[in-house]
């Protein structure tokens, strides 16, 4: 196995985030916990594994539910360039030991809060008060999923783990941008596996407009036009694994995200931060 694939699988299955999962897996922890070496854990390029539990995920968005989260599911495979990872997919260009460069295509993330959304007749005001005999309907907008092509630099070493990337539209949904850091760490303590790590991402104003503005064809009395400009998501995650044996594990995750003041201040919004959590124990293959 040359280094550039085992760096891009222990680095991807920490810091890849799913849409709705809270990416709780971490396959090199079972080399750890377990007392398997580096070699004999990653022999088969295939990892798959399932964590049944409950978890939720809040939903900044007005007149919506949040995510329940039941069942994560990770699957993903690494040959020699190419790779599936959770419904990423890639190639490596260039690899070297401790970090590699690939071109990666995506499912944009964003898209995930509006399927969980409805409608609600609000009362307008008259005088001041509310009218019970007039309304108007209050309806999140729908917006697309977007397919992003960019580039993705990941690396390792007794410091942590490091993502760098690019991302711009290929889909043309938004043909927008964004650049996404991350930085993580993790700490075994006898068969626990503690994995903080914090992450930042710029959006660019044509990607947060499309999903967080108020377009003029959709404006109403009760959801004014809104343009939303260019803006930084910040985030902090810790996952935590207790390894049962080489199989089975339970896990706890937990996310906070912070959405940027231009998203945040859109009608569409109603709260800034999104939070995430989930505990249930896994199995992996």
């Amino acid at each position: 196995m040359q280094p550039g694939r085992w760096t891009i699988e222990r680095i991807r299955e920490r810091t890849a985030v799913a849409a709705v999962s809270l990416s709780i897996w971490a396959a090199p922890a079972v080399a750890v916990a377990a007392g398997q070496d580096a070699g004999e854990a990653t022999a088969s390029p295939w990892k798959v594994g399932i964590a049944f539990g409950y978890g939720r995920r809040s939903n900044p968005l007005i007149q919506s539910e949040d995510i329940d989260i039941l069942i994560d599911v990770d699957v993903a495979w690494f040959g020699e360039r190419w790779f599936f990872d959770n419904g990423d997919v890639g190639r490596t260009v260039l690899e070297r030991d401790g970090y590699t460069l690939s071109v990666v295509g995506r499912l944009n993330s964003d898209r995930v809060f509006f399927s969980k959304t409805d409608t609600e007749n609000v009362s307008l005001l008259a005088n001041g008060e509310p009218d019970p005999t007039t309304s108007e309907p209050l309806e999140v907008p729908e917006r697309d999923y977007a397919f992003e092509v960019g580039l993705e630099l990941l690396s390792d070493g007794g410091w942590g783990f490091l993502e760098a990337a690019w991302y711009h539209d290929a889909s043309g949904t938004h043909g927008g941008d964004e650049l996404f850091l991350s930085y993580g760490r993790s700490f075994v303590v006898g068969r626990w596996l503690l994995e903080p790590s914090v992450s930042m991402s710029w959006k660019s104003r044509e990607l947060n407009d499309y999903y967080w503005g108020v377009h003029a064809d959709e404006a109403s009395v009760v959801l004014p036009e809104h343009r939303v400009a260019a803006g930084f998501n910040t985030e902090a995650r810790l996952a935590a694994s207790y390894w049962i044996d080489r199989h089975w594990a339970f896990h706890v995750a937990a996310r906070c995200e912070r959405l940027s003041g231009a998203a945040a201040a859109s009608p569409l919004v109603t709260e800034r931060t999104v939070r995430g959590a989930f505990a249930g124990f896994g199995y992996h293959f």
